[in-house]
């Protein structure tokens, strides 16, 4: 499925060095399971290829309406990251762990939303596994987002927040921007699957979020 430079991803994640430094030694920690599916022996993106997203629920208070990627707060009883973003993924989607084969740990990201450091796994499954909406006060959709479909440069877009400016996506009705938005952009371009995209066609975040299917007020 490409060839995914997991070094050359990670400055895409501190670059704000102020952000990257409160992540040392935080006592929270989180951790999101990044699954990948399709063709493994590709050499070049799969059309089956796929991502594992979920749609928040617009009643919860953190990240209420967002798309994201299943994953929670590190428990005492999970072994480490990688259990953790398994379990989440287990109890938010129904996902079977066993079908998950671990790749790396990307880099840990401060999220300014909820004021702790969020650690992304990056997993692969052969094949497109089961999922659904197992608490539907939590989260109301979840889906396997082609891939093709994000990397489409009619889907990519860039939203602002007074002096903040971040990537995102359309799919499907729903807006992918934030720290969602990060990952995929870092992996979608470090894989060599992007393509040339209008990175100056940039929205305020409110608005594109008002003509979404998010249910998100404002975002930050």
């Amino acid at each position: 499925m490409g060839n995914i430079d997991l070094g050359v991803v990670e400055k895409h994640f501190h670059a704000d060095r102020e952000l990257g430094a409160m992540v040392q030694n935080h006592a929270k920690q989180a951790a999101v399971l990044v699954l990948l599916s399709g063709e493994a022996h590709a050499r070049q993106l799969p059309a089956d290829a796929r991502v594992l997203l979920t749609h928040r629920s617009p009643s919860l208070r953190s990240h209420s309406g967002q798309i994201s990627f299943p994953g929670g707060r590190v428990d005492s009883t999970d072994l480490n990251e990688v259990d953790c973003a398994l379990r989440e993924a287990w109890e938010e989607t129904g996902l079977d762990r066993m079908s998950v084969i671990p790749l790396a740990l990307l880099p840990q990201t401060y999220i300014r939303a909820t004021k702790y450091p969020v650690r992304p796994v990056l997993g692969f499954a052969a094949q497109e596994t089961a999922v659904g909406v197992i608490d539907y006060a939590e989260t109301d959709d979840v889906f396997h987002a082609k891939l093709a479909h994000l990397i489409d440069p009619e889907q990519r877009f860039r939203v602002s927040y007074g002096s903040w400016v971040g990537d995102a996506f359309f799919y499907e009705g729903y807006v992918i921007w934030g720290f969602t938005a990060l990952v995929l952009s870092a992996l979608i371009q470090h894989a060599g699957w992007e393509q040339p995209w209008q990175r100056e066609r940039i929205y305020p975040l409110a608005q594109v979020l008002a003509r979404s299917k998010n249910n998100e007020s404002s975002g930050y």
